[in-house]
């Protein structure tokens, strides 16, 4: 390869935003796609940073964590929010897109780009040079293995099973309750305890709640045929699937109250949910094994049933979906260069970000920093304040036991007491405007736009 030069696999989100970034500081870059050419079930054309799911990229008001994600997108001059705001379709406090206009104006920018040649061929294997990994969720067979092959086995996983996770603090513990299975002290659990009653009508409309649509690269999941990991697959069953099996088979499975009592009435109840602390300052909360292919309005509906979560405000929904990505605490650096191989870089889902705005963002960290690897200069890493910082900070230094891909939102940032007792509304403002005006004093001492 001569000097200056990128490869960038993938032309989703952050292979787009990732080639453009690096093109726009003067590096040749070589963009694959392999659709047509190669489909991966899910995607319906062959544009590129084609939309799969929601239209939607998140909240647009900076007191939201997607929202203050964007703004500072914004002003790092990314090419797909533009894009985005040029394609937006009236949402409310949303920014949603026209999803043919949206990703009509990215391939139209890309094509046109004299520094971009995209070429339509599937990547079987890692380039050995400078490059530029965001192959999404749905990576081919043959470049996972060949990334498996890099990192080692264990820090690739194929399937996904997200719990729900709810902001702590609006997790009522007046019904609630702090333990461990057999602990005579407060435990490291939330627990929301049922009676009977409580949990027959909460396993009634779970069964019959609405559900996305499975693709046949997802029904394997639930069938547990899939390369003989059947027991896997039957270890992390969509707990609605489950609840299928019968009426009490949630109350021996993941509701299981065996070990735990109410120390309001000291007897055990019925069935219990846990939830379990998700970030280390503890504002965070995932529902245990509470996998799901609910759609996100029937998990409000039906998780809102659950004694204590009447009121809970949901950051992430239970997701479970066939879904390829790194255990990037082992395998990246918060430049997003690999660890084994500081020309290589990944980003997009592949690395445990979740949302388009969160793929767009660690898109535009590893061209950039691609770019600046290439033509030798310093590496860039955003302060932890913003919210690109605390996220791609999370996805270079969670823990194996808690890693699941994480969206955008307050609880990743850093803060003092003091800070956080704010009241809900004025912390998050706060916050933002921290962000905002780091961001501000980065940019004026480092020279991102050369």
């Amino acid at each position: 390869m001569r000097e200056r030069e990128l490869i960038v696999v993938g032309g989703g989100l952050a292979g787009c935003e990732a080639a453009w970034q690096a093109a726009q500081r003067g590096i040749r870059v070589y963009l694959y796609e392999m659709r047509p050419l190669v489909n991966t079930g899910a995607h319906v054309t062959d544009r590129l940073a084609e939309l799969v799911c929601s239209n939607s990229l998140g909240a647009n008001q900076i007191d939201r964590g997607t929202g203050l994600l964007l703004s500072e997108l914004r002003t790092l001059v990314s090419l797909l929010i533009r894009c985005a705001d040029e394609s937006a379709l009236p949402a409310g406090r949303a920014l949603a897109v026209d999803r043919e206009v949206f990703a009509e104006k990215v391939t139209q920018t890309i094509l046109s780009h004299p520094k971009i040649t995209v070429i339509r061929e599937e990547i079987k294997k890692l380039p050995e040079t400078t490059a530029v990994v965001a192959s999404g969720p749905l990576t081919s067979e043959s470049l996972s293995a060949s990334i498996a092959n890099f990192l080692g086995l264990s820090n690739l996983f194929f399937y996904d099973a997200i719990s729900p996770i709810v902001e702590a603090d609006t997790i009522d513990m007046n019904v609630a309750f702090r333990a461990s299975r057999y602990d005579q002290e407060e435990g490291d659990y939330i627990n929301c305890p049922m009676n009977r009653e409580e949990y027959e009508n909460f396993v009634e409309e779970l069964v019959k709640a609405e559900r996305i649509p499975l693709r046949s690269f997802e029904e394997t999941i639930e069938s547990g045929v899939s390369g003989g990991k059947g027991k896997f697959f039957e270890a992390c069953l969509p707990i609605e699937v489950l609840a299928r099996r019968g009426k009490d088979a949630l109350a021996f499975g993941p509701l299981r109250p065996v070990g735990l009592k109410d120390p309001r009435s000291g007897k055990r109840p019925y069935a219990v949910v846990q939830l379990r602390q998700d970030n280390l300052a503890g504002t965070l909360y995932n529902l245990v094994g509470f996998q799901t292919n609910l759609t996100f309005t029937e998990q409000k509906r039906v998780f809102r049933m659950i004694p204590g979560l009447e009121r809970a405000e949901f950051v992430r929904f239970g997701q479970m979906h066939r879904n390829t990505y790194i255990f990037s605490p082992q395998a990246l650096k918060p430049t997003l260069q690999t660890i084994r191989r500081p020309d290589l870089f990944m980003a997009g889902q592949l690395i445990g970000v979740e949302g388009y705005a969160g793929n767009i963002a660690s898109g535009w960290l590893a061209g950039v920093n691609a770019a600046r690897y290439i033509r030798g200069k310093p590496l860039l890493q955003l302060p932890r304040e913003t919210m690109l910082g605390s996220l791609i900070y999370y996805v270079t230094h969670a823990s194996e036991k808690d890693f699941q891909p994480m969206k955008a939102n307050f609880g990743l940032l850093p803060y003092t007491e003091e800070e956080w007792l704010r009241n809900k509304k004025q912390r998050h403002f706060y916050f933002a405007q921290r962000s905002l005006d780091v961001l501000e004093q980065w940019l004026k001492e480092c020279d991102v736009f050369e």
